[in-house]
């Protein structure tokens, strides 16, 4: 991929700037390896999710602006198993719901070194 819906790379490797990017990343492989998409269809859902994004919000908020690729990746990969029968709206809104929580107790619950 190229442009804007290329993948993010810091020379040469993948960038990943938060935890849940390498596991999205992974899950769109090993989805496509799996056989519920095919990844050329996969890539082209992802270009017209960048292409929409931009539409809605201008190519200048890319640099700098609220531009997240792998959210992107993410709207486009979650769009596409949904269309796939993989998983229903629902399931992806429950467990969005899920792991949202987890990240908030994971910033809200942690030990600081302080235990007895």
């Amino acid at each position: 991929m190229e442009g804007v819906a290329a993948l993010p790379r810091r020379n040469g490797e993948l960038v990943f700037d938060e935890p849940w990017e390498s596991r999205a990343f992974g899950l769109a492989v090993t989805a496509s390896e799996a056989g519920a998409y095919g990844w050329e269809e996969f890539r082209q859902g992802l270009i017209a999710e960048v292409a929409d994004w931009e539409a809605r919000h201008g190519s200048d908020h890319v640099e700098g602006g609220d531009w997240r690729y792998y959210q992107r990746w993410l709207a486009s990969l979650e769009r596409l198993l949904v269309e796939k029968g993989v998983v229903s709206q629902n399931e992806v809104v429950a467990r969005m719901g899920e792991l949202e929580h987890e990240d908030d107790h994971d910033h809200h619950h942690h030990d600081h070194g302080g235990g007895s």
